[in-house]
């Protein structure tokens, strides 16, 4: 008998202690979310009610939020529209136009735009893996991070004592042959478009060496590197970047599939960076929250055993596998909750 893989669904018959946490234990600043057009497409504006999506998120712990999108100009002003009122609670970083990087002027533009978001409140700019991986210059070759003529936005962004949260690269799998022996054949088998492997792309490892060279050279800039510093499935490679790069951050958006399964890594490297690691999902502003706060609160607050690190019917999207809770110290999952966010954003203690 044989089934395409497909259609493999095993159901484990290991039992194990089971600590479902419906609500965090502290109060949650969630510093990777998305409310606008980054992900939602450009007619978010109707497709949730900011007040509701809100309170949903309350119920689960969630008092505070970033929320990270690619505007500016106009179109950053309809967002903040949408959000009207939720000052306070919801603290958008904006981004920058790179379009124009390669003419005369790019530079006093980049410069009166982080004066502009400094003076409006802004507390970051938000930049993503376009950079590298979508974005060309006009000869047609793709853009390294590490291009001295977008040194500026990094530059301007620390004088204006803006923080950079930036998505730099994908998991290692994305840019590997597409073959049986990409652990995550399935994913990309349904996002064909999330390959980046082959000539006309970077590779994996000259992302990460292009990462740090910004980390190095703009000392001033305090980053938050999306996603466990883009590299979660090498601990003890983001480990060392943070230890050479007091300037860098992480959040752990997305990751926790990565994470789950290396516990004993994953829960050395939160107790050894207590003060540097961020709370973060990659929430999207319409979606229900029941289906992931919960398992990042597991994985974080628990020692349960080889569960999902989402809903069932998501369960291995992302990895044909199951994580392993952590349970960090209170004073660590503390920190990593909303301490170390409200002290990058100069923020009040939420009581």
């Amino acid at each position: 008998m044989s089934i395409p893989l497909s259609q493999y669904r095993p159901v484990t018959r290991l039992r194990t202690v089971s600590h479902p946490v419906d609500r965090a234990k502290f109060p949650v600043l969630d510093i990777h979310t998305h409310f606008g057009p980054l992900v939602i497409g450009r007619d978010y504006d109707s497709k949730y009610d900011t007040g509701k999506v809100l309170e949903g998120l309350r119920r689960h712990g969630v008092q505070r939020l970033c929320n990270l999108e690619l505007v500016w100009g106009s179109e950053l002003e309809r967002l903040e529209r949408k959000l009207a009122g939720q000052e306070g609670t919801v603290y958008t970083f904006p981004s920058a136009d790179l379009s124009g990087f390669e003419l005369p002027g790019f530079e006093d533009s980049v410069r009166r735009t982080m004066e502009t978001y400094r003076l409006a409140g802004y507390k970051g700019i938000k930049l993503w893996k376009d950079i590298t991986l979508y974005q060309k210059d006009i000869r047609g070759r793709h853009i390294r991070l590490d291009d001295e003529r977008l040194a500026c936005i990094f530059s301007a962004a620390g004088e204006n004592g803006l923080i950079v949260l930036i998505h730099i690269a994908d998991p290692v799998a994305f840019f590997t042959p597409f073959d049986a022996r990409n652990e995550y054949y399935e994913c990309l088998a349904g996002n064909p478009e999330w390959l980046f492997y082959g000539e006309e792309f970077f590779s994996f490892e000259e992302h990460m060496r292009m990462q740090e060279a910004v980390l190095k050279r703009h000392p001033g800039t305090t980053f938050i590197i999306a996603h466990t510093g883009s590299c979660s499935e090498d601990l003890g490679f983001v480990s060392g970047l943070m230890d050479r790069y007091p300037n860098m951050y992480v959040d752990i958006a997305a990751r926790i599939n990565e994470l789950g399964r290396q516990p004993y890594t994953a829960r050395k490297f939160f107790i050894d960076h207590p003060d540097r690691i961020l709370f973060g999902t990659d929430y999207i502003a319409g979606q229900a929250p029941e289906d992931l706060y919960p398992y990042y609160f597991r994985f974080l607050e628990t020692f349960d055993e080889y569960f999902d690190y989402g809903p069932e019917e998501e369960a291995g999207s992302m990895g044909r596998w199951k994580i392993y809770g952590i349970g960090l110290p209170d004073d660590v999952l503390e920190k990593v909750y909303h301490l170390n966010a409200e002290r990058l954003l100069k923020l009040s203690q939420i009581p």
